[in-house]
């Protein structure tokens, strides 16, 4: 492609039962002057759609006008899932369980060594974007190997309240991707089969904060937005002692002390109800969006902040921080 160029390219999949093609579409986006590849990907699980806008968003951003570099977006990884409202493949596999793939392997493992192939062993960086499981959400977070300075660097350049070290899992796409020489973010925000207006902007102004980080956007960044963000070593999920009816006490961004109750879960007749209670502190990173739970239940993810007395994340703050960034153009995020 010619400096300066954008083309969007199908990479051929695999034929439905009848006989329909799937494609893989990525959008390439060559820059006018040298610079880095990045891929941004989205919708590895097909329900977690949060992650395609943010792409949209991104591909239409002024900024990449006089992009440096190459940037490759790809909205839909797993087209399967995406149309079926499924996190998984149609054999029930999770795509983020299958890299590096196979050229021969099931479907998931083609599709796999595809993405790999194609999109991430000819890139340098890569963002990729997920929201919570079905009837969870996330507080925008960013996920990645902190034990890695430039991978620390780019995580905390992307602006995120919090950055998550979280190890690499066998099969998913950040351990194919760090085996093969390219450092990834995962963005984790909202949930799934939902937008959420918040992550999504928080999504779009921590891609092209990356990408100015790197060098491959000018746009100007202002002094007063990107507050530093928490820093976690590791996190925990609270369970549910006893099935029953949920009644929260805490909100996404909250700050939470050993022993703090959390949660009352009672029976439909309120004649038991039982404390949940945090065996840890933490930052609320994420909940559970169901009310009504059975014993043992995720119902609130919580992250071990690295550095003692870190304040808890207001979401009101972050919207304003969001508003005052002139990365967010107008034409972009009405």
């Amino acid at each position: 492609m010619p400096p300066g160029a954008r083309r969007t390219v199908d990479l051929p999949v695999a034929l439905l039962a009848n006989h329909v093609p799937v494609t893989l579409p990525v959008q390439v986006v060559h820059g006018r002057r040298n610079g880095p590849t990045v891929f941004l990907s989205a919708a590895i699980h097909g329900d977690e759609i949060l992650g395609v806008e943010i792409v949209r968003r991104v591909l239409a951003a002024p900024a990449l006008a006089r992009l440096a570099g190459t940037l490759l977006a790809v909205p839909i990884v797993n087209a399967f899932g995406f149309i079926q409202h499924s996190r998984y493949l149609p054999d029930r596999r999770d795509l983020n369980r299958c890299f590096p793939g196979s050229a021969n392997g099931s479907l998931g493992a083609q599709l796999a060594n595809l993405f790999m192939t194609e999109i991430v062993r000819p890139s340098q960086y890569g963002i990729d974007l997920h929201s919570a499981a079905i009837h969870r959400s996330n507080l925008p977070q960013i996920r990645a190997d902190l034990g890695d300075a430039e991978t620390r660097e780019l995580a905390i350049a992307f602006g995120a309240p919090v950055v998550l070290h979280a190890d690499v899992r066998d099969g998913s796409l950040r351990q194919a991707a760090r085996d093969a020489g390219t450092k990834v973010l995962l963005y984790e925000a909202g949930e799934a089969l939902r937008f959420d207006a918040l992550a999504i902007r928080a999504g779009v102004r921590g891609v092209l904060r990356v990408l100015h980080w790197l060098g491959m956007v000018r746009r100007k960044l202002s002094a007063d937005t990107g507050a530093t963000p928490v820093q976690a070593g590791s996190s925990y999920w609270v369970r549910a002692p006893i099935g029953g009816i949920l009644r929260p006490d805490w909100q996404p961004g909250d700050t939470v002390e050993r022993g703090q109750r959390l949660a009352v879960v009672a029976d439909p007749f309120g004649e038991v109800e039982v404390d949940v209670c945090a065996r840890d502190g933490g930052l609320v990173i994420g909940e559970t969006r169901l009310p009504v739970v059975n014993r043992g239940d995720a119902l609130v993810h919580l992250a071990r902040p690295a550095e003692a007395g870190a304040g808890p994340v207001s979401v009101r703050a972050l919207a304003e921080d969001l508003d005052a960034d002139p990365l967010l153009d107008e034409a972009v995020l009405p």
